[in-house]
């Protein structure tokens, strides 16, 4: 069975750890042990001035080259993925650095970037993201941005991006993913996507990546993978049939759903979803090949 996580800050926390001698939440041990095929990495802008990002991005794509020389598979296409195997896939998350030159995307594309976040927490030249208002559109440069994107066939990554961003690039035609989001409806946050978006969303074909970080997941962050199944089972309520996966945010949350402390803990999950009454079917698109045909789609 195919597994895909569609968001993970490892490369950042190799370039920029926390402490001496930290854990990684992700590693390719415990991606092998918990059956991950593809682990989606990405290339967090993590500051807010340009300089900062462009040396963070700079290390990371370094770090990334040291990963490939050492062994860790690199794919530009989620059907390279093979099952008992593990490989890593780019994203982007928040597109500061592109300060208004769309060529970047292109070159960003030739390093295997398949997704891109338009913000992170900072408003940015695309976009606004949902922790500043609900209000603002998309920037004139990014909605050139995102057609760009489209045209490389990367999936235009709606995590962090505010309300009216999100319907704006619907009624752009864009497909979007959000890469690591939960329901708002079971948890008020802002970083959550409402019932309204999810069914929006799912319509339109788009695809979501449900985060596991217990802030999202319930109200008093004591979360555990029950929660995440409640959010998944949500999800499928609001027309998410096909449309859904994991998005863990592994190596960029400092607390961890109980029960999920890193992929080796991906069969818990999807045992605790077979309990919930899905079938086996269900269970093979929300691991991974729901996230196939979302790639087909776009």
């Amino acid at each position: 069975m195919l597994l895909f996580d569609t968001h993970a800050d490892t490369l950042f926390r190799l370039c920029f750890p926390y402490g001496e001698n930290e854990e990684m939440d992700v590693t390719r041990e415990k991606l092998l042990k918990g059956g991950v095929s593809v682990q989606v990495m990405a290339m967090f802008v993590g500051r807010s001035d340009l300089k900062s990002i462009r040396i963070a991005f700079d290390k990371m794509l370094a770090k990334k080259e040291e990963m490939k020389a050492a062994g860790f598979r690199q794919v530009d296409d989620l059907k390279e993925a093979k099952d008992g195997e593990t490989a890593f896939m780019l994203s982007v998350e928040g597109c500061d650095l592109l300060d208004g030159h769309g060529e970047m995307i292109a070159e960003w594309r030739k390093q295997g970037v398949r997704m891109a976040a338009l913000t992170w927490n900072y408003e940015n030249c695309v976009a606004t993201p949902a922790s500043k208002d609900a209000t603002t559109g998309l920037k004139p440069f990014g909605r050139e941005a995102v057609r760009e994107m489209q045209r490389l066939k990367m999936a235009v990554d709606v995590s962090h991006l505010n309300e009216k961003g999100f319907y704006e690039l619907l009624e752009m035609g864009v497909i979007p993913l959000a890469s690591h989001s939960c329901c708002r409806k079971l948890c008020n946050h802002v970083r959550n996507l409402t019932d309204d978006q999810l069914k929006a969303l799912f319509s339109a074909g788009g695809y979501v990546g449900v985060n596991f970080y217990p802030a999202f997941l319930r109200r008093d962050e004591k979360a555990g993978i029950s929660d995440v199944c409640d959010h998944v089972m949500h999800m499928l309520e609001m027309g998410g049939e096909g449309k859904i996966g994991f998005g863990s945010d592994f190596d960029g949350i400092e607390m961890k759903p109980e029960g999920l402390m890193g992929p080796q803990d991906f069969p818990k999950l999807l045992d605790a979803l077979r309990r919930r009454g899905l079938d086996e079917k269900m269970i093979r698109g929300i691991a991974g090949e729901n996230l196939l045909q979302y790639y087909d789609r776009i």
